[in-house]
């Protein structure tokens, strides 16, 4: 199948996890293969189960071009576009806040790179706070066993440092500084509405 990408590029899919130098304290899910959207996901499966929270990956759109009917109860697309270039991966409502965020994962050890992130997500993460939402990036170090809750308020103004030169990643120290430490385990897969919770504690200081 053929599937065309806005700008000619193709979106940032997470990669599957190694277990080099796994956290003590976390119960890793690197052996298993799974990529952080599919622990994110099971974790929403898990927090709507138990009416925790209502969060759901957003689905990206997609114009179909052509599409063959080798039998009449089967069709196989052969060529697609995307309409426009997606937002963030998540979004949803827990305990009266509204959440906005976007997965990503690297595999170095010492800083995120901000090229991971395009100018139209920051934007509609800027324009959800305006609206007083609970936004975040959710970013995982492959290597070091480690998942944050990193604000969007600081993602914000490493973007800024980002598009005047200044930066190319956040240091894992400033993610730490700024940020809130989830981790993993069976359920949910990974906690990130730990983080949420000192987040939103936060906010209202």
């Amino acid at each position: 199948m053929s599937i065309h990408y806005p700008n000619g590029q193709r979106p940032h899919v997470g990669s599957n996890f190694k277990d080099e130098i796994p956290a003590p304290h976390q119960s890793s899910f690197a052996r298993r293969g799974m990529t952080l959207e599919k622990a994110v996901n099971d974790s929403n499966i898990f927090y709507r189960t138990h009416n925790i929270a209502v969060v759901h990956k957003k689905p990206t759109p997609i114009q179909l071009v052509k599409v063959d009917y080798p039998k009449r109860s089967k069709a196989v697309i052969k060529e697609a576009y995307f309409r426009r270039p997606s937002t963030t991966d998540y979004n949803g409502v827990y305990h009266g806040y509204y959440l906005d965020f976007d997965a990503k994962e690297t595999r170095n050890k010492c800083s995120f790179p901000l090229k991971n992130f395009h100018q139209h997500q920051v934007t509609h993460l800027k324009e959800c706070l305006l609206q007083d939402g609970i936004c975040f990036a959710l970013i995982r170090f492959t290597t070091l066993e480690r998942i944050f809750v990193y604000p969007a308020s600081s993602l914000l103004t490493d973007w800024d440092h980002y598009c005047n030169g200044q930066k190319k990643s956040i240091p894992l120290t400033k993610i730490i500084s700024d940020g809130y430490e989830v981790y993993s385990g069976l359920n949910p897969r990974v906690d990130y509405l730990a983080g949420v919770d000192q987040l939103i504690a936060a906010s209202q200081q």
